[in-house]
């Protein structure tokens, strides 16, 4: 995700490294190229423009502080820009009835289905909603039969009519259901089509105004660039949506979308995909993507991720137990799946600053843990709560049992114990005080 604008953005800021001061040809000459790795990221060739002339007055218009050299000045400005360009501040769901309705609108192909039950398992987990999928795509055959699965994956129940022709009284019937059942939230899955057409946008208006949605979300692929945004004006246009859903942010992505949607169609993005696991969606965040785009990585994000795996009992358990140099191979392994649940192991790393860059290049296979996880699961539960009576036969065995080598059992044994150790050392410390910082209370 925005890689190529990354690296052209950082050639662009350092042609004003080792100047003395700004002036307007050097500002001049540095924006010039912003703004061509703007417009190669497929952003509005108005906003684009609009960006560097905005980043040009402010830059001119400032008298430079002597501890803050031009080059560091300018990748200020560039950055604040960026979070005024996508929005300044993230923008949460604005839910006032009961039971609230959520209606996803978009074009086929852009992950509206899948995200409303992405949506459905955010809001259950996160908000404690009890949510109600209303299925009211009946256009593509398969639909109805892809949201109950979705909503089989993510614990959340699906409403549906079978054999249904008329999309307004799916979705009528269905917050009648919640109410009657007490759900607080309805998701509204609509028809696509492969193109904006007028039987497309009728049936969406005519839904929107039967079930009066508190959220009428516009659900787009990110990946089609300034389609997207061109997509999402005719949707605006006609349906009035209260925000943008950006899909696929974690493919081959320009970025162009996510950088104009926001000027174009005057809504937020308040949500985007970053993965095609069920919890792969975030809410949108200027201030953290403009960070990430200027190479400066994403570390709240980053925390937030670890935090919505933490658990303050397991947590103490833990402590006592690596206090007691109790920590074993069960232990190790139920860590193991703590960090898998976070995410795609490149996408971590990318968070951390400068390693986006310095990991572009490099392979890192989100299945890196299955050699590893293969060696603990074929060792007895004795051998894992007592790994010190690992000898060479019960290693043999482990090896031929998990399919590796003597050595790549004897590699994860000592790695093993360098953990336990640094381990150790930190729950002897100040562990107590650095959880209860990461929610948020004061240390001791």
């Amino acid at each position: 995700m925005f890689e190529n604008l990354s690296d052209r953005l950082e050639r662009s800021l350092k042609l004003l490294k080792g100047e003395g001061k700004i002036t307007e040809i050097n500002v001049a000459e540095t924006l010039k190229e912003v703004r061509r790795a703007l417009i190669d990221a497929d952003v509005n060739y108005r906003v684009a423009k609009t960006f560097t002339d905005t980043v040009k007055t402010k830059a001119l218009g400032m008298n430079v502080l002597t501890a803050v050299k031009p080059g560091q000045l300018m990748v200020k400005l560039v950055h604040d820009e960026l979070v005024s360009l996508m929005g300044g501040e993230a923008v949460g769901l604005q839910l006032v009835s009961r039971p609230s309705v959520i209606m996803m609108a978009g074009l086929n192909g852009a992950g509206k289905t899948t995200m409303c039950g992405k949506l459905g398992l955010l809001l259950k987990e996160k908000q404690h909603k009890k949510v109600l999928l209303a299925a009211c795509d009946t256009f593509r055959p398969a639909a109805v039969e892809q949201l109950r699965v979705l909503g089989g994956q993510v614990g959340v129940e699906v409403f549906s009519i079978d054999n249904a022709t008329d999309p307004v009284a799916v979705a009528l019937n269905a917050i009648k259901e919640a109410k009657a059942k007490g759900y607080d939230t309805v998701i509204v899955d609509t028809a696509g089509r492969q193109a904006v057409d007028e039987e497309l946008m009728q049936q969406a208006m005519d839904i929107k105004s039967a079930v009066t949605p508190d959220e009428l979300l516009f659900v787009v692929d990110a990946m089609t660039g300034q389609d997207a945004v061109n997509t999402a004006k005719e949707f605006n246009d006609r349906l009035d949506f209260t925000g943008v859903v950006l899909t696929k942010l974690d493919g081959d992505s320009r970025g162009g979308a996510a950088l104009s949607i926001r000027q174009v169609v005057d809504k937020p993005i308040k949500f985007i995909g970053t993965s095609e696991k069920p919890d792969g969606i975030d809410v949108f965040h200027p201030s953290r993507m403009a960070d990430r785009i200027l190479g400066m990585g994403d570390v709240v994000s980053l925390v937030e991720r670890a935090q919505a795996q933490y658990d303050e009992e397991e947590a103490r358990r833990l402590q006592k137990k690596l206090l007691k140099n109790k920590f074993d191979f069960s232990d190790f392994y139920n860590q193991i799946q703590q960090v898998k649940k976070m995410g795609n192991l490149k996408d971590l790393a990318s968070m951390l600053p400068g390693m986006g860059k310095a990991l572009r290049d490099v392979d890192i296979d989100n299945d890196a843990f299955k050699s590893i996880e293969a060696i603990i699961l074929s060792m007895t539960p004795k051998e894992r709560s007592h790994p010190d009576i690992l000898n060479i036969s019960r290693k043999q065995r482990i090896a031929r049992g998990s399919g590796t080598s003597i050595d790549d059992v004897n590699r994860l044994i000592r790695q093993f114990d360098q953990t336990r150790k640094v381990m150790k050392m930190v729950a002897g410390g100040n562990v107590k005080n650095v959880m209860r910082q990461m929610r948020g209370g004061r240390p001791n």
